[in-house]
């Protein structure tokens, strides 16, 4: 077993809005060959990016996460609209949005920063949390004025909406094609039901 894991807790996606999301990444490649698509199963929400987690602090991480998300309840998450950091001149990061739902993401990023950061698993960022799903990311210095206009062109893209049911404590290993994410565990928000 490795001494620390490059771990985060994220929110998984249902099918439908993977989907969707991958036809926007083939759609918005059209316009750029010089974006670093995120692959098809690592699409989700990031809460909270740990970092080097050492090995025998995870599953302290992974119970820390199960006692809040348990105390919450499923909520309605809706993705639309797409957009860019830091701005629509200098596209780096492409994300699509999170409408209904933001609300309660940033709550659950709250709830989980505090006793993470007592446990002294979590560092917190500087930057406000800003509930998104990463599609892609700019290499080098390209010439990104089609995908500007294409994000422009596509600001009132709707995904679908989904219930949150569970919190997942993600590992994430680099490789030469790309991060494999592994679930380490899958905390239910309370009366989450199949």
């Amino acid at each position: 077993m490795p001494q620390s894991m490059r771990t985060f807790i994220g929110v998984p996606l249902v099918p439908g809005i993977r989907d969707k999301l991958v036809a926007l990444q083939q759609q918005l490649a059209e316009t750029s060959g010089s974006v670093k698509w995120v692959e098809p199963e690592n699409l989700h929400v990031t809460m909270l990016f740990l970092g080097e987690v050492d090995a025998r602090e995870v599953l302290t991480v992974c119970r820390t996460v199960e006692g809040v998300v348990g105390a919450l309840e499923p909520f309605a998450m809706r993705v639309a609209g797409i957009g860019c950091f830091p701005n629509p001149r200098r596209p780096r990061t492409i994300w699509a949005g999170i409408e209904e739902g933001s609300r309660e993401l940033i709550e659950l990023h709250t709830a989980l920063e505090q006793p993470l950061m007592e446990k002294g698993c979590y560092r917190r960022e500087e930057r406000a949390f800003t509930p998104h799903i990463t599609l892609g990311r700019v290499k080098g210095e390209s010439d990104t004025r089609a995908l500007a206009e294409a994000l422009k062109l596509q600001a009132d893209w709707f995904a679908g909406q989904m219930t949150v049911k569970e919190i997942h404590v993600l590992s994430s290993e680099l490789m030469k094609e790309g991060p494999v994410y592994t679930v380490l565990s899958r905390a239910r928000l309370v009366q989450a039901e199949d």
